[in-house]
């Protein structure tokens, strides 16, 4: 059976370097996708609001 794992320290280090470096992208996305959460939340119940509050006034419900 084959093991797939760098055979070299060199290589190793390029493969822990690579992972750590995606997981760091990785990271970065989802603390800016929880930044982010709130104002889209306000805008959507905003939006939301807004529509309600047409359809009452044309349909008078």
């Amino acid at each position: 059976m084959f093991f797939c794992y760098p055979s070299t320290p060199s290589k190793f280090a390029a493969t822990l370097t690579c992972f750590i470096g995606g997981a760091a992208l990785f990271a970065f996305g989802v603390h800016y996708s929880y930044i982010n959460i709130a104002p889209q939340q306000a805008r959507t119940k905003a939006r939301n609001d807004f529509v309600k509050d047409r359809l009452r006034k044309k349909y008078g419900k």
